[in-house]
């Protein structure tokens, strides 16, 4: 079931070259339902609160998702273990810092087998400007995120590494003018997963509901 999904979002990749792209997809995928089916409510408020304010005390969050200090680490450490909560980090802002130039670029490869996917993908994770990168559908092969202090040195990006990263055939970029919104939250449910399917029938669409 999950392979023609899997299908639909890496139709630009070729059968044998992207099967590990497929196979890695599908299985990531399998490895997110399961995990959801061991998470409950209060793991859920656990997880948004964390994501929220990492420096939040166990005693704070315990009393926020109404439990009891002992259960509420016991939870988080458990969340920890099973890769939903990967790390902690601190957010700094960039226009402080003087990295006040964002662009988005698209990348499309020469040849689009998993070799040259691989040895680019190794290049651009080596580069500290490249805050995010995404192979896609659709035109382009991949899509990157960019942050620079200035022009010239994204001039330098494009001429001195990206220009001459292994496969590169076309480059298309485009300055962000303004960001309207960030956010490092995930919009994760607030009160659980959904309940599952019970069967009960429902009224059609387009006619009233009788009760006798």
């Amino acid at each position: 079931m999950l392979a023609p999904i899997a299908e639909h979002v890496f139709p630009n990749l070729l059968p044998e070259p992207g099967f590990h792209s497929i196979m890695f997809f599908v299985s990531a995928m399998k490895e997110s339902f399961m995990l959801q089916e061991t998470i409950d409510a209060i793991d859920w408020q656990i997880l948004d609160r964390l994501q929220d304010d990492a420096r939040l005390s166990n005693v704070d969050l315990a009393r926020a998702v109404n439990l009891s200090p002992s259960p509420c680490l016991a939870r988080v450490r458990r969340l920890e273990e099973q890769g939903l909560v990967r790390r902690y980090v601190t957010l700094l802002d960039p226009v402080k810092l003087g990295l006040t130039v964002s662009v988005f670029i698209q990348v499309t490869l020469e040849k689009q087998i998993e070799p040259a996917l691989e040895a680019f993908e190794r290049a651009v994770r080596a580069r500290p400007e490249v805050m995010e990168c995404y192979l896609m559908t659709g035109d382009a092969d991949y899509l990157l995120r960019v942050v620079v202090p200035d022009v010239p040195a994204f001039q330098r990006f494009i001429v001195d590494f990206l220009s001459r990263a292994p496969g590169v055939g076309n480059i298309k970029s485009s300055f962000a003018l303004k960001q309207v919104k960030y956010q490092t939250a995930l919009p994760l449910p607030q009160q659980g997963p959904r309940p599952k399917p019970t069967g009960e029938r429902r009224p059609r669409r387009g006619r009233r509901a009788i009760s006798l």
